[in-house]
């Protein structure tokens, strides 16, 4: 029997810096969190969905509905918490990065199926990267070993679990994971797989999605 897995989709920020609820925004004739959960209703077995508290989301594609807590972090113990007994695979992703696609989760199951504990996809830096302080550089860092991280990112859900039972909080799942002195493996993200945070980024994804759509 193949192992079970399952995708928290989390939905619950209420888009300080984009302006308004940027997961409700029309997108390829949908919604972006529908596009969002639709992706991984087609790679995992169970989807939850983390949504706004308060708001009414309509109909959802998803397996279990609940709401989210002030945090990014709270939303995801939030998620965990409607998971069935049987899921040994829990990836979450960002409903804010619609353009993710099947076969970056495939990738991101493979790699925890052949044995690892924990999963992320990455992209590199092409710009220089700088460090300052106080408006003053103090230092050029090695690009090559600076990477981008997105999600959705995998963890066996024991080790997930584990990381979320202290108060922590974090914007990256996986940070709580390394604190727990757990190695955390990288697979190939997807440059498309950006964030969105502005009107711009929302124009762009649609862009992308059209011609993708066509071609």
């Amino acid at each position: 029997m193949s192992t079970k897995s399952a995708a928290i989709v989390v939905s619950a920020g209420r888009g300080a810096r984009y302006g308004g609820l940027k997961q409700l925004e029309p997108f390829g004739g949908r919604r972006v969190v529908d596009i969002s959960l639709a992706v991984a209703a087609k790679s995992v077995q169970y989807v939850v969905c983390v949504k706004v508290p308060g708001i009414d989301f309509g109909d959802l594609e998803a397996d279990a509905v609940t709401d989210g807590g002030a945090t990014r972090s709270d939303s995801v113990r939030a998620g965990l918490l409607m998971l069935p007994r049987d899921i040994e695979f829990v990836l979450i992703h960002d409903a804010a990065r619609p353009l993710a696609t099947a076969a970056l989760y495939k990738r991101i199951l493979a790699r925890l199926q052949e044995g690892s504990e924990a999963v992320i996809p990455v992209v590199g830096i092409a710009d220089t990267v700088k460090e300052i302080i106080h408006n003053e550089v103090v230092a050029t860092l090695d690009r090559s070993r600076l990477y981008r991280v997105q999600t959705p990112q995998g963890f066996r859900r024991s080790v997930l679990e584990l990381a979320y039972q202290s108060d922590g909080t974090a914007t990256d799942d996986s940070q709580l994971v390394e604190e727990l002195g757990v190695t955390v493996d990288a697979v190939p993200g997807e440059q498309n797989n950006f964030k969105i945070t502005t009107i711009a980024d929302l124009e762009r994804a649609k862009e992308l999605l059209e011609r993708d759509a066509i071609s």
